[in-house]
């Protein structure tokens, strides 16, 4: 039992003396990323980086194990590594930074994949490691998005992004709205109502902002944002519906056009007074009407798929 101790204890320390001797080969500098970008491209450094990262994470577990079972033996240690959650936000942080380096903000290509809405997306494995960890986050966000599940870590950023009016719940909330309802799904109740504020940019402005709307009875999604909205002018709420100008044909009657936070087009209507009738039997037997004026939303526009 001594002898086996005393294996332990040599591994060990050979472990830790190999570890810090390696180190020096761990570190990068700015100058070398920027290199590597211009040399083999912004997405395979992105990916080598991030693989660097799961090595690093790795690296801690490991030695965080080594760590509990030196302190069952009694030989005081240091505590290595901390909660999964923080290295992945490290890991995270690290693999945007690579990013942005290479010029990609994400704005672009983030309103591109929401335009598509139903349409096949990249391969599983495109843009490395990276790739398919920066789709799982984005998919985390859209299901917290639409109510079918927390979405972990990508769910929780949505949630704070979105309480402050952020571009990154931004992007996910138009995804949702231009997207299609049978795969990507749509966004309903209190959540729906706080995503359109965000979406609008109402948001963004802050609490002190004066004259800003709300929404109640919002739907969110395939290209259509169907809302009763609340302001100065309407106090007793008015039906509104936006149309994705990329989807939809203009509509019929007076609209206004308005960009959304990722910068995407929208055609806004609002009820409009309509002669409602309803029919009754007379007195003599035949069919009367009664006729007033509600206001109603105009019929929506053609799709421009479906032309």
């Amino acid at each position: 039992m001594r002898k086996t101790r005393k294996i332990l204890l040599e591994l060990s320390l050979t472990l830790i003396l190999a570890s810090l001797f390696a180190v020096p080969a761990f570190a990068v500098t700015e100058a070398e990323v920027q290199q590597q970008v211009n040399a083999i491209g912004k997405e395979a450094v992105t990916g080598n980086i991030f693989i660097w990262f799961l090595c690093a994470i790795g690296f801690l577990k490991v030695s965080q194990k080594i760590d509990s079972f030196m302190s069952s033996l009694g030989i005081n240690v240091g505590h290595t590594g901390g909660s999964m959650l923080a290295e992945a936000l490290i890991a995270a942080r690290g693999v945007a930074t690579v990013k942005s380096f290479g010029g990609g903000h994400g704005g672009s290509g983030s309103r591109g994949g929401a335009s598509a809405g139903g349409t096949a997306g990249p391969g599983f494995m495109s843009g490395g490691l990276a790739g398919v960890v920066g789709r799982s986050f984005h998919h985390g966000a859209v299901k917290n998005a639409t109510g079918n599940g927390r979405g972990g870590l990508g769910g929780k950023a949505f949630a704070s992004s979105m309480n402050k009016g952020g571009g990154f719940a931004n992007r996910v909330i138009g995804s949702v709205a231009t997207g299609n309802i049978s795969t990507t799904g749509s966004m309903t109740g209190e959540k729906a109502s706080a995503a359109l504020s965000s979406y609008l940019g109402y948001t963004a402005l802050g609490e002190d902002a004066g004259d800003i709307p709300s929404f109640s009875n919002v739907e969110i999604g395939g290209g259509r944002i169907m809302a009763t909205e609340s302001s100065e002018e309407h106090p007793e709420g008015i039906a509104v519906g936006m149309y994705h100008a990329d989807q939809y044909m203009a509509p019929s009657g007076e609209y206004s056009t308005v960009t959304a936070a990722d910068g995407t087009t929208w055609y806004k209507q609002y009820a409009a007074d309509t002669v409602e009738r309803k029919p009754y039997k007379a007195p003599d037997g035949n069919i009367a009407y009664n006729e007033s004026i509600v206001k109603k939303l105009p019929d929506p526009p053609k799709r421009k798929d479906r032309i």
